[in-house]
């Protein structure tokens, strides 16, 4: 485990000014201990909970190029065959991952392949779980075209909460399965369009983990 590189820059700040201001609690009020101990233990509950929202986990991934694994922690809030009206415009299997502000926040290839098109969208930041929020909310489109000439989209959406969405792709690059792809702060929602031939592995409800779930095989 690890801090994102997202996220160490706001760590060290953040730091920085609970340090200032639990100085100023003891600076200013000497005698107030109680007063103290509860800043120092607020500020340390709050850095703890920053802290984790960038977390890195380091594992191996168990690379299948039958298999499409999640690209986010988080939970499986859709699964549905939906029209894809950006890139293919038909039909795919859909299913949509919602990431809570406690899941890790990167997002990892969900397969192998050449990034063949890539656009990001400004928009609304409704809530991750809204109908809209796939079309409306801030977003990247992300395509990748296997070697077998199969194509996936995948999207970053972000919600009410995460006002920022890194994406680290450009097109003509190449990806291998579980690489890291982007970061969502404070959590979101990422969906993934597969062909209708494929075979869903997961329910409604399922908990994914980034990089490890399978959500289907081709």
């Amino acid at each position: 485990m690890t801090i994102h590189k997202e996220g160490r820059t706001l760590l060290f700040i953040l730091l920085i000014i609970l340090f200032v201001l639990n100085w100023a609690v003891g600076f200013y009020f000497p005698q107030a201990l109680v007063l103290q101990n509860i800043a120092i233990g607020i500020s340390l509950v709050f850095y703890l909970i920053i802290l984790q929202f960038f977390r890195l986990p380091i594992f191996v991934v168990q690379k299948n190029d039958q298999h499409v694994i999640a690209p986010a922690d988080g939970k499986v809030v859709v699964i549905e065959e939906t029209l894809e009206s950006e890139y293919f415009n038909s039909k795919r299997k859909q299913i949509s991952i919602f990431m809570s502000p406690v899941n890790v926040h990167v997002n990892r290839m969900p397969v192998t392949g050449v990034i063949s098109f890539f656009k990001y969208h400004t928009g609304k930041y409704l809530v991750a779980w809204h109908p809209k929020s796939s079309t409306e909310n801030e977003r990247t489109t992300v395509v990748t075209k296997m070697k077998n000439g199969t194509e996936i989209l995948f999207r970053q959406i972000a919600g009410a909460l995460a006002r920022r969405i890194k994406c680290y792709v450009k097109e003509g690059q190449v990806l291998e399965q579980g690489d890291e792809f982007g970061f969502i702060k404070f959590g979101s929602r990422v969906d993934i369009f597969l062909p209708l031939e494929a075979k869903v592995n997961v329910k409604i409800g399922d908990k994914t983990t980034g990089g490890k779930t399978v959500l289907a095989e081709l």
